[in-house]
């Protein structure tokens, strides 16, 4: 299934957010592999990537195989690093300096200059990365995260109520209660089994009551 089509049902208010619960679904607390597709997927969803580039960036995993290994790489320690120091801050923890390396690692590409550039009929004012490669395209989670974390959201980030949830979100809420990862999904379930927890409650206390 895309990313596109599971995030409404999942969200988490912030990129930084949605891109850290990519390795898991749902309600299962185990962390699934990382993979090319899903990625480009989550990249186009949340448009950092234009629908008309999304089919060139991912066929790289053909054409350039390890330049976009090199990028899964660098996803994939930085969507660990976000994780690791959100739950540090749901836990009320400090976040250590080493956590922050992957994060601040990416924030360094999107280090540049504005020049004025000839696009062949005219002059235009435009912004000159000093780095050129893929990585750009996790700049913007990798400030997200550092957004989130240098606002000491404590409070706001939350874990799904579910035990065997590992979905983190930002609650924003008018109440500040919101408790699931998705009512749909984990707040559903953990209606169904109160419910059957309480109608087993009933028969054995009916079961009790005729012996």
């Amino acid at each position: 299934m895309s990313v596109d089509a599971t995030l409404p049902n999942t969200s988490a208010n912030r990129l930084c957010l949605e891109f850290a619960n990519l390795p898991f679904a749902s309600g299962d607390p185990v962390q699934r592999p990382f993979f090319w597709d899903e990625f480009v997927d989550f990249l186009a969803a949340k448009r950092i990537i234009s629908v008309e580039k999304t089919p060139y960036i991912r066929a790289l995993a053909e054409t350039d195989p390890g330049a976009a290994q090199n990028l899964l790489n660098h996803a994939e320690r930085l969507g660990g690093a976000l994780r690791i120091s959100f739950r540090a801050i749901l836990k009320g923890q400090k976040v250590l300096r080493e956590w922050t390396q992957p994060i601040n690692q990416i924030l360094r590409v999107t280090e540049g200059h504005d020049e004025l550039q000839w696009d062949g009929s005219e002059w235009r004012f435009g912004f000159v990365a000093r780095h050129e490669g893929l990585e750009w395209l996790l700049a913007a989670i990798a400030r997200s995260g550092a957004e989130l974390i240098a606002g000491g959201a404590r409070g706001s980030i939350k874990q799904c109520a579910n035990p065997d949830c590992r979905i983190l979100f930002y609650d924003d809420s008018r109440t500040h209660r919101r408790r699931w990862c998705s009512m749909a999904l984990c707040g559903n379930r953990s209606k169904v089994a109160a419910f059957a927890r309480r109608n087993h409650g009933e028969d054995e206390k009916a079961r009790a009551h005729h012996a």
